[in-house]
């Protein structure tokens, strides 16, 4: 990626992330703070990086911390870097992590940084609960109070209504609709049959359980110590069920919509906890501290659609875009990373590659194309893996890169759909 007349490149020099595990298991005691932490440490010690020439860290998250909203400059605290590290938090939804990316790309492309550690990471075991408003004005006023009678006055005004907590929903502002509920609306749209979706959700966990077994998912992750007694390690990714069968998938019943739906908690994505982080560097710097990149970022694009329509479907128009200003087309792309946030949005992001309306949507004159089976998450994906929202986008670019590598391959693609009808397409080459 390079600006006009700049000729600056960046390198992805190395990516690493914690093991995933589903929300309110074996990382549930490790806030979102720590597992970014854990992550960019390993980054740091497995490329032997001088903490003190990094310019810069982005990390994304989805559900911040209301005591500590700017997660990436708690991670920079860390004593590998100085104190005047600068660090910023970013939020785009389910492309967090991206944005993280971009954001630090971007820098390094305008010449304002040569060194620079993005990704990003989420706690769902520890979601905020929110007071009711009536609990809220409460203890406010009561804050405010100047005797003790005063306060316990203002205290008697609760009403069992207000000791009722507000608990997180995954659902769109705009439209209260849930993400699940948007992806069933997308499988009927789209005709995407039950039985698809649980073949697709069955070789994400095929797939995944090869990756960790021959060792090519693994080599990503660093062991961490499971609390609260921290005697064990976890070294791999605990939602991969290498025991499940396309019959046990098909016999789980809709969770969204009971009595018509299609989508189920085993072709859906889980709640997970987890962080992840990459390294980037301009290519002149990376090519002055010896380092060789696993691969350079060649263009990139996001796209948006009405969230009231197809919400998990942008991505169909992130895709050409970025693919054009990569000077590319799809049958020159190696391997493509998709999110899997529900196999219903997989296939019908892939469906939509193919379709000239939306080409024509995205400014186009004809479609993507249709992905090669064998070259899309050759290692399984979110289904499998998890889905922590705010690291997923720089483990699928970790692993892309990774993969790129040991096939000897030139170019890939990654694209990630995320919650306000946002897209996100890359597009990544090999030196």
């Amino acid at each position: 990626m390079a600006t006009p007349g700049n000729g600056r490149r960046v390198a992805i020099v190395a990516g690493v992330r914690t093991p995933f595990a589903r929300s309110g298991t074996l990382l549930k005691d490790y806030s979102a703070i720590e597992l970014g932490r854990l992550a960019v440490a390993e980054l740091v010690q497995r490329t032997a990086l001088d903490g003190a020439l990094t310019d810069l860290l982005v990390f994304g998250t989805v559900i911040p911390s209301v005591t500590a909203p700017n997660i990436a400059r708690e991670v920079a605290l860390l004593p590998h870097f100085p104190k005047t590290l600068q660090a910023w938090t970013v939020g785009r939804a389910c492309a967090s992590a991206n944005q993280a990316i971009t954001d630090a790309a971007d820098q390094i492309v305008l010449g304002h940084a040569d060194i620079a550690i993005a990704g990003g990471s989420e706690s769902l075991s520890q979601v905020p609960i929110l007071h009711s408003r009536g609990m809220s004005d409460v203890l406010v006023a009561a804050s405010k109070a100047r005797s003790l009678s005063q306060r316990v006055s203002i205290l008697t005004r609760l009403r069992p209504r207000d000791l009722v907590p507000i608990t997180p929903a995954i659902a769109e502002p705009s439209t209260g609709e849930t993400m699940g509920q948007s992806a069933d609306k997308m499988a009927k749209i789209n005709g995407i049959a039950r039985e698809a979706q649980d073949r697709f959700a069955l070789r994400s966990h095929q797939l995944a359980a090869n990756g960790l077994d021959d060792g090519r998912l693994t080599a990503e992750i660093v062991p961490v110590m499971v609390p609260p007694r921290f005697d064990s390690m976890l070294a791999t990714d605990n939602g991969v069920r290498r025991d499940t069968s396309y019959e046990q998938l098909a016999a789980l019943a809709p969770v969204f919509d009971r009595q018509y739906g299609t989508v189920t908690a085993g072709n859906a994505s889980p709640l997970t906890d987890g962080g992840a982080a990459v390294l980037l560097m301009s290519e002149e710097r990376a090519a002055a501290l010896g380092y060789t990149p696993l691969a350079f970022i060649r263009s990139y694009a996001y796209a948006a659609v009405d969230p009231g329509e197809q919400l998990l479907q942008a991505p169909v128009i992130a895709a050409p875009m970025a693919l054009r200003r990569a000077g590319l087309t799809l049958a020159d792309i190696d391997l493509v990373e998709m999110h899997e946030a529900f196999a219903a949005q997989v296939l019908s992001n892939l469906q939509g590659f193919t379709s000239k309306a939306w080409a024509e949507r995205a400014g186009f004159s004809a479609p993507v194309g249709e992905v090669d089976p064998d070259r899309l998450n050759v290692m399984g994906g979110s289904i499998a893996i998890g889905h922590p929202f705010g690291a997923t986008g720089a483990r699928i670019l970790t692993t892309l890169c990774n993969e790129l590598q040991r096939r000897d391959a030139q170019f890939g693609m990654l694209t990630v759909c995320a919650a306000g009808g946002l897209g996100h397409a890359m597009v990544v080459e090999r030196p």
